[in-house]
């Protein structure tokens, strides 16, 4: 019997990384480019293989650029702003092919009995942070962002599966490659990120302290309440870098409630596990593959499925 064991995927992160990296040759019947959608589909496959979840979640961006993350920072993802809709959500860039075929993932999502979960007004993140904090089982999470290292736990059996070099090359993400790598603990990670800024996501962070910086200042003192109060006291720190955090102040204030993820979101670890699909539910499949073309993706995750349970 498998242990129990949930996934939870950056679904987002995963279909723009399938978008990127899977040539745009097969079409579905109509034209429609559907790249992203079986590139997803044999990440599925592959990691449901590889990983043997019981649960699996796809969780979702029902907002990507939360309006309460943007009222604390204003820079926060805007330069992947591409409309700003008045009273709505704006508009992120995603590339017209991509953007054609969510519909479809979330089709194909539907079919396989794989459960997308969103919460408004929250991003995927938020979503992973609330499912790995309840869950009494080991959590991996399937992501490409580097925010969600903040959530490694070696006590409590959770742990990221980094996909930045790719689906071939998976990384593992456990306290000891967060230590190796930046020199922080995970539980210190979002603090780490706060003072060391990302581009990536619009976050300034502290003019002048970069990594290695932020690491060393955590070393010392542990968390980032506590490298204020000695920038404001002048102990254990030098006058230049006590500067250059107290210029920072405003910024300060606000960050780290941007960059932690959220973990009481109103969802729950699913129930109902992961099982093959009986004869009906797998019928529903084919034809969702045959309308859109997605052929021996959907075959590979209908077959990891199968395996499950």
């Amino acid at each position: 019997m498998t242990a129990p064991k949930l996934l939870l995927l950056d679904t987002a992160s995963l279909y723009f990384r399938a978008f990127y990296g899977v040539p745009d040759t097969v079409k579905a019947p109509d034209g429609t480019s559907v790249n992203a959608a079986r590139g997803l589909l044999d990440m599925i496959a592959k990691l449901v293989a590889a990983y043997r979840p019981t649960h699996l979640v796809a969780c979702w961006d029902d907002d990507w650029r939360p309006q309460w993350r943007v009222d604390l920072i204003p820079s926060y993802k805007a330069h992947r702003v591409v409309e700003v809709v008045e009273g709505a959500a704006d508009v992120e860039e995603v590339p017209d092919p991509l953007e054609a075929q969510i519909p479809i993932i979330r089709e194909a999502l539907g079919v396989l009995r794989i459960p997308v979960v969103g919460v408004a007004a929250h991003e995927a993140d938020d979503v992973i942070g609330t499912l790995a904090t309840d869950a009494d089982i080991p959590v991996d999470i399937v992501t490409g962002d580097r925010d969600l290292f903040q959530l490694v736990d070696d006590a409590r059996a959770v742990r990221v599966v980094y996909t930045a070099r790719g689906m071939s090359n998976l990384e593992d993400v456990t306290d000891e490659t967060v230590v190796r790598k930046y020199g922080v603990l995970p539980s210190q990670y979002a603090d780490f990120a706060t003072l060391r800024g990302d581009a990536s996501d619009g976050l300034p962070g502290v003019a002048g302290v970069g990594e290695k910086t932020a690491a060393t200042l955590l070393a010392a003192h542990g968390t980032l309440d506590r490298i204020r109060l000695a920038a404001e006291t002048g102990e254990g720190m030098s006058a230049s870098v006590a500067k250059k955090i107290l210029a920072a102040s405003d910024y300060l204030d606000v960050a780290p409630t941007v960059v932690r993820v959220a973990t009481s979101l109103p969802v729950s670890v699913p129930a109902e596990p992961l099982r093959p699909l009986d004869e009906t539910e797998k019928a529903a499949a084919v034809a969702v593959s045959e309308r859109w073309n997605l052929g021996t993706s959907m075959a590979r995750a209908l077959d990891a499925l199968g395996k499950t349970g």
